[in-house]
């Protein structure tokens, strides 16, 4: 399996992709997010941080790159969107938080691809045409750890009815 696509209808659904994403989580997992300004990235770290069990709001965390969230397992909202350099990713000495005990998303993950670890879930969202909240979803395992979520998040039906 190269890739898993599907399509969201709606935030709500978006965030239910997320609540999925977020239960079958472990430790030391990472979700890289890449898509433009308004197509659902924060609103998928929402659902995440809800399969977390984490009762805080998942903010973006734009203005101060990292935002720890604690529930069955810590988050770690990471967010490149403000940095324009890979040099500057790669000062920030994220290894703690990739190789910790927590589960790490990134938003804007497209800016710092070079230093995120090479197994992870990347995750792209689109827009889809003609749609006013219509996202299309590829997720694209990267380690066997990987293949094996997308094979049990593949279970969940109702993400593609």
């Amino acid at each position: 399996m190269q890739s898993f696509k599907l399509k969201s209808h709606s935030p709500e659904q978006t965030q239910l992709l997320g609540r999925y994403l977020g239960e079958l989580a472990q430790k030391a997992d990472i979700f890289l997010l890449v898509g433009e300004l308004g197509t659902g990235k924060t609103c998928l770290v929402q659902g995440i941080a809800r399969g977390l069990d984490v009762t805080e709001y998942a903010f973006s965390p734009s203005f101060v790159i990292l935002r720890e969230y604690h529930g069955r397992l810590p988050l770690y909202h990471i967010d490149f969107y403000r940095l324009d350099h890979i040099e500057e990713i790669a000062d920030l000495g994220l290894e703690e938080y990739f190789y910790g005990d927590g589960v790490c998303v990134v938003e804007w993950a497209d800016k710092g691809l070079q230093v995120a670890p090479r197994d992870n879930l990347l995750i792209t969202i689109q827009y889809i045409p003609a749609s006013e909240t219509g996202r299309s979803i590829c997720l694209k395992p990267q380690g066997k750890r990987y293949y094996e979520l997308i094979e049990q998040l593949q279970k969940k039906k109702d993400l593609w009815l």
